[in-house]
């Protein structure tokens, strides 16, 4: 499964962009903390896990859409 990444400083403008650069870490650490549980073994529910996660990787590219879209406004 494709991880989110995190996005560079320029490809965010922080003066238009702060609360889409906040979401998208917020993503990222919803998804690293289902991975952890998943890792754990605390929590697989027949593949939701795995679900959320690339849920998840779909909501970071929408972000990051939505800031490129920002900059360029």
């Amino acid at each position: 499964s494709e991880e989110p990444s995190s996005p560079s400083p320029s490809e965010m403008c922080p003066l238009h962009t702060i609360d889409l650069a906040a979401a998208q870490r917020l993503s990222q650490q919803a998804y690293e903390k289902i991975t952890a549980a998943q890792e754990a073994s605390k929590w697989d529910m027949k593949g939701h896990a795995q679900k959320a996660k690339n849920l998840l990787v779909e909501v970071n590219n929408e972000l990051k859409l939505a800031a490129e879209a920002a900059n360029r406004k």
